[in-house]
């Protein structure tokens, strides 16, 4: 890359918003703080520099280049793979007050036309196109004409054969660098290995690229691993649980995804099948109900998935083994992209391991196949070992978590006891040897437990002396003995369509006698991250009709309008005011005026005809999962310390550049907190006898309506405070 693409080509607002860009967030996307990494490569895309980013899916990748587009002079130009989405993407965008559109096969000519004519005339922040688009004839042309601020390509671990999604129309952006010189390139990815990172970066040109490699840790998701017995049964008993709420089940072939969703289906359950051989109009009408939560539930083979951007999917559910962690780390992903709490269930039983084996014993090329069995084995350890699954699963990715407890998955929440299990153990490998080591683990627990298969009589395997040996515990114990066995390596299974259990040099010590064994037992403690009961539930239940009403006649999906954790948040902090619903979280200035009051009064009418709710849950938003608490406590500290210099709530809400609405907030749960106010230095006398009348007067405790009968002489917030005084 050239050096002339520095600052001082910069367009002057550019500049001046590399000094505001807190501001343009709140304004345009309505978030008041940046998530890691998002601030500094957004200051570097406005800086014209190329940008590399690695982020997890839910990480905030998108903001980071719809940011600077909407501030910097020209088009960004949006690569993605993701056709069926594009629509749902500038959806998204444009309600937020950016000016967006797409251009790809679902358009007609007409359409295309005038999206080019826009272009042309410079009307658009953000054009999305696939990377099938640059060989339309003169389409390149038609760019080098264009006022380019910048290339966005989102998904770019496409363009590397490494990769685990290789799309050959993606090579062509390796000539965006020669055909388009001083154009800077920001690409963006949320799975690259080393290898993968590596490869993107050469062949787009990015050595001298401003690089982040974020962390892979998802808080917000809850990781649980459970035996599976009867996969459909329990994926049943978990979606019961969740009620109402999205969620995706994976399984691994084409005929278990529609028989495990005619399975749902027929017990009332709203959900739909997705794989790559079902028509394309069918799995495009599948993929459009689940995103406008038409469908609660999509279950789906892997074909289903990347860049899905329904930000509200609450559980993701595997009911067969990944072949990697790769893969069950993005399908994981895909829950909690709004940061809510969100759960990550996979059954394992290890029959599903001989069935992975089968199809990497098909590939051809040793490397290739001696790579897929190392993924294999390491996914089955993720699974198997009873240590933290985050710690495992941020290890594979060569990060290191530094909290011995992660307080977010089943191990670490559970009920886990050491307990010697020698003896038993002794009992499997004497049954292994007994039986010359060809048989696999069912056989092995049936001889243990003393049946009476038609098997076990072929063999006779009922004559041996560990026949029986087992009767006094049940099959799932002993199948967790074999499974602690194979995770410590004192038996090893065979590598074959129907493998065997063999005895490895550490299981003959311990069946001599010579070392002792001892295994992890899981408890009754680990029931899952319950969902957060902080805010209205059934408030959130109208506030989430209201949306889905929207949604209906705007035809766009309910998370264009808000995010679940944007409704979750006025479900807990009340908005009653523009301030106030401008402080929630992902309530913009353009949002708030196509959409704002609709939900206010909503919430008016729900506080109206629910006295007193307000003070049942906390008013401050929770922004940030890792750090809310003690933010939340932080910066009511501050405005407590300013109360008491005795200063009213619309100078500290001046000093401190937050709006009246949060000062009030902060107020509210100070004083829950038994802190003293002298409410006079907020509110004149004169003002409060007003105020204080027309509640009694009117008999009611809506603010709107107090406020228009006192002709707007006093602000929401003065009538709030004196609510606030007169429920004292």
């Amino acid at each position: 890359m050239t050096e002339t693409t520095t600052d001082n080509i910069i367009h002057e607002s550019e500049e001046q918003s590399l000094y505001s860009l807190k501001k343009e967030l709140k304004d345009i996307f309505g978030f008041s703080e940046f998530r890691e990494n998002q601030e500094d490569l957004i200051k570097a895309v406005m800086r014209r520099s190329d940008v590399f980013a690695v982020m997890p899916t839910g990480g905030g990748k998108s903001l980071c280049y719809q940011l600077p587009a909407r501030l910097m002079k020209g088009t960004c130009i949006v690569v993605s793979p993701l056709i069926a989405l594009m629509k749902d993407q500038v959806d998204a965008a444009n309600a937020t007050g950016l000016s967006a559109a797409f251009i790809n096969s679902s358009l007609d000519g007409i359409e295309i036309v005038e999206i080019y004519d826009s272009l042309g005339r410079g009307e658009l922040d953000l054009l999305y196109i696939a990377p099938e688009r640059f060989a339309v004839p003169g389409f390149t042309d038609r760019l080098k004409k264009t006022d380019i601020s910048f290339f966005a390509i989102d998904e770019a671990h496409c363009i590397s054969e490494w990769g685990h999604d290789f799309r050959p129309d993606y090579l062509f952006l390796s000539r965006l660098s020669t055909l388009f010189p001083g154009i800077p390139v920001a690409a963006f990815t949320a799975t690259a290995t080393e290898k993968v990172q590596e490869d993107i970066i050469n062949r787009l040109s990015l050595d001298s690229a401003f690089k982040v490699r974020a962390s892979f840790d998802r808080p917000e998701l809850f990781y649980e691993v459970a035996s599976k017995s009867d996969a459909e049964g329990q994926i049943l008993d978990f979606i019961k649980k969740h009620h109402g709420e999205s969620g995706i089940v994976y399984r691994t072939t084409r005929k278990s995804v529609e028989e495990t969703a005619e399975f749902l289906q027929l017990q009332g359950v709203n959900a739909l099948p997705y794989h790559a051989g079902l028509d394309q109009a069918l799995r495009r009408d599948n993929q459009d109900s689940f995103n406008r939560d038409r469908a609660d539930i999509i279950v789906a083979t892997i074909a289903f998935g990347m860049g899905i951007d329904k930000s509200n999917i609450r559980y993701i559910i595997h009911g067969d083994l990944p072949k990697n962690i790769e893969g069950y780390y993005q399908e994981t992903g895909r829950a909690g992209r709004d940061g809510e709490a969100s759960h990550c269930l996979l059954l394992f039983g290890r029959g599903d391991i001989p069935k992975i084996k089968y199809f990497i014993n098909q590939i051809e090329e040793e490397a290739d196949k001696r790579n897929a069995m190392d993924k294999l084995n390491s996914m089955v350890n993720l699974v198997t070992s009873p240590s933290c699954r985050r710690k495992g699963l941020l290890n594979y990715f060569d990060e290191q978590y530094g909290l011995k407890n992660c307080g977010s998955c089943d191990v670490c929440t559970g009920t886990f006891d050491q307990v010697d299990a020698t003896e038993d153990a002794r009992i499997i490998l004497s049954a292994i040897a007994r039986t010359d080591q060809v048989f696999g683990a069912v056989h092995i627990v049936d001889v243990v437990r003393g049946a009476n298969t038609a098997r076990i009589k072929k063999f006779r395997h009922n004559e041996i002396k560990t026949w029986g040996a087992g009767k006094h515990k049940d099959k799932s114990y002993w199948r967790d003995v074999i499974d602690a066995l194979l995770a410590d390596g004192h038996i090893l299974q065979t590598d074959s369509l129907r493998p065997s259990l063999v005895i490895s040099a550490a299981g003959k010590e311990l069946l001599m006698g010579n070392t002792a064994f001892q295994m992890i037992f899981r408890g009754e403690g680990s029931k899952g991250k319950a969902a957060g009961t902080d805010y209205s539930p059934e408030l959130f239940g109208i506030l989430k009709e209201l949306r889905k009403d929207i949604s209906e006649k705007e035809d766009v999906p309910p998370f264009v309008v808000f995010s679940d954790r944007t409704l979750h948040e006025m479900s807990r902090a009340f908005p009653r005011d523009e301030n106030s619903m401008l402080d929630v979280t992902g309530v913009g200035q353009s949002k708030f005026q196509k959409y704002g009051r609709l939900f206010l009064a909503a919430i008016e009418g729900f506080v109206l005809e629910n006295p007193g709710i307000e003070e049942q849950y906390t008013a401050t938003v929770v922004r940030n999962k890792k750090t809310s608490l003690n933010k939340k406590s932080e910066t009511r500290e501050i405005t407590m310390s300013m109360l008491r210099e005795g200063k009213s709530f619309l100078e500290i809400a001046a000093e401190r550049e937050l709006t009246p609405g949060t000062i009030v907030a902060h107020i509210t749960k100070l004083t829950a907190e038994g802190l003293d106010v002298d409410f006079s230095v907020h509110v004149s006398e004169e003002k409060k006898e007003m105020i204080e009348g027309l509640f009694k007067t009117m008999n009611s405790s809506y603010l709107r309506e107090i406020v228009e009968a006192g002709n707007n002489s006093f602000s929401y917030e003065e009538a709030r405070l004196v609510r606030l005084w007169m429920q004292q």
